[in-house]
C-alpha cells in the first residue's frame, strides 16, 4: 500500500497571520491587530511626534468596542506582506517630511525585525500640529 503524503494548509483566520512553521514544535500565528499596534509603539518613539491618531474611525471604533480599532493605524496584511497607513499629530516646530521619513523609517524596521514580514509601504497622513 502507497503511503500518501498530504500538504498542511495554514488556517484562513483574517485576523491571525501564520509566521512560521515547524514539524517539530508548531505554528505560530501573530494577530494582524499586534502589527498595528506595533506600528503605533514604533511611530510614537520618534522625537517631534505628539500623538499617533487618533483618526475619525479608530475613536469610534473603539467607543462602540470594536476590538482592535488601533488609534489611527490601519494594516493590510497580504501573505508575508505588510502596508500601513497611519495618522499622526506632530508637534510643532518639527519639519514634517524628516519627521515622516522618521516614522517611516521605524515603523517599518521594527515591524520586520519583530514579526519577520515584509513592509513594502507605511502611509503616514497628518492629522494636525500640537503647539
Amino acid at each position: 500500500m502507497a503511503k500518501q503524503t498530504t500538504t498542511k494548509k495554514p488556517k484562513t483566520d483574517r485576523s491571525n497571520i501564520l509566521l512560521s512553521t515547524s514539524e517539530r514544535v508548531g505554528e505560530i500565528y501573530i494577530a494582524d491587530d499586534v502589527v498595528g499596534k506595533i506600528a503605533e509603539l514604533a511611530a510614537g518613539e520618534v522625537d517631534g511626534v505628539s500623538e499617533v491618531g487618533p483618526s475619525l474611525s479608530g475613536e469610534l471604533g473603539k467607543k462602540v468596542g470594536i476590538k482592535g480599532a488601533n488609534a489611527g493605524v490601519k494594516t493590510e496584511i497580504t501573505g508575508q506582506n505588510v502596508r500601513v497607513s497611519m495618522a499622526v499629530c506632530l508637534k510643532y516646530d518639527y519639519p514634517i517630511q524628516t519627521v515622516s521619513h522618521q516614522i517611516q523609517s521605524r515603523v517599518k524596521s521594527t515591524i520586520e525585525n519583530m514579526t519577520g514580514l515584509t513592509v513594502s509601504d507605511v502611509n503616514i497622513r497628518i492629522t494636525g500640529v500640537e503647539v
